[in-house]
């Protein structure tokens, strides 16, 4: 029977382990304790754009990270390939549980069909699946309230703007990446009382068209927007995210980061002073929280679902400018009150 729960924290909060990540890409790796044993613990796989992405991808490092400094063993993070098919991530879940790594975490929404098959074929490792829900009495589904973090975004967005006209640029156009664009247009449209405009763009149909692995992309459509008037950019696009970024900061307009905190990013900080906010999702909290319930001997399973009540998705306030923009701290954390009382019902498509 599988369990449905609202997870309980015990991984750190959405902003500091953000921070944690490694600013730069790199293959493979397998780092171990220094005793040199041979318990193998959390193994993680990545989504498209892998390590380095600033964002999704090192969110789910930085979890490993925490989990490896603390539990003293053996950790693997495996990169994706180009191009890859389901068989290709099935081979990659099922050599890491083969290896006797426990948890084993595929990184994306992508990941689902196999991670079913292979959960079923090693019944004695616990699974969990980032962004969506894969049924299986071995198998922890870690999924986000991405909307509520957007709408917060949204609020801060039309505190912002001067011109009225604010972006949303997404990776791909898919349900997981609708419920970032859906709160953010909420949180505007509650904001601004229908005043502010909200441009919307799609980077590419599917995944293997590179919608969350281009920062040109990101890029181009930041530019056309920003001919539009666009001066707030809010972007859930991955690694495509980057160009979205430079191209407000060369406007100099407002970007607004997703994921993780984007403002203390080292690879990002020639575009810091143009981060607003970044709208969090503790992706690492999530990786961690997995591994400590393994550690701990009671492993997660079914559903676990991190939203603002259990800080499992934020916004940050790292920009010291984001406080000197007048009414927006004030208008977000009456937005984040409403959300978790109930009183704004926050829409998902």
């Amino acid at each position: 029977m599988r369990r449905t729960s609202k997870l309980t924290r015990v991984a750190v909060g959405v902003a500091s382990i953000a921070l944690a990540a490694t600013a730069c890409g790199g293959t493979s790796s397998d780092s171990g304790s220094d005793d040199g044993g041979d318990t193998k613990g959390l193994a993680i796989a990545y989504d498209i754009g892998g390590k380095g992405d600033q964002s999704f991808n090192d969110a789910a490092y930085a979890g490993l990270q925490k989990a490896q400094k603390e539990f003293k063993y053996k950790t693997a993070d495996i990169e994706p390939t180009e191009g890859e098919t389901n068989a290709d991530k099935e081979q990659r879940l099922a050599s890491l549980a083969k290896q006797g790594y426990n948890p084993v975490i595929g990184v994306g929404f992508a990941y689902g069909p196999a991670m079913e098959a292979v959960a079923k074929k090693y019944p004695d490792t616990t699974f969990g699946i980032v962004d969506s829900v894969v049924e299986g009495d071995n198998v922890a589904s870690l999924v986000f309230a991405e909307e509520q973090a957007s709408y917060l975004a949204g609020v801060a967005a039309a505190k912002a703007t001067k011109s009225n006209t604010v972006g949303f640029i997404g990776g791909v156009d898919i349900p997981l990446i609708h419920k970032f664009e859906a709160g953010y247009k909420q949180g505007v449209q509650d904001t601004s009382g229908g005043k502010v405009k909200v441009l919307s763009q799609y980077l590419t149909q599917t995944a293997e068209e590179g919608g969350f692995s281009s920062p040109d992309k990101g890029k181009a459509a930041a530019e056309g927007q920003i001919e539009k008037n666009a001066d707030v950019l809010y972007q859930a696009a991955g690694l495509s995210g980057q160009g979205v970024i430079e191209a407000a900061a060369k406007a100099k307009v407002w970007a607004i980061g997703v994921d993780s905190d984007q403002y203390e990013q080292a690879a990002l900080s020639s575009y810091k002073g143009y981060i607003l906010t970044s709208a969090l999702k503790d992706v690492g909290g999530a990786v961690y929280a997995l591994a400590k319930s393994v550690e701990d001997g009671k492993p997660l399973t079914g559903t676990q679902t991190f939203d603002l009540k259990v800080n499992g998705v934020g916004l940050s306030e790292s920009n010291p400018e984001f406080a000197k923009i007048p009414g927006l701290a004030d208008a977000v954390a009456k937005a984040k009150e409403g959300i978790i009382d109930g009183s704004i019902k926050v829409k998902t498509e």
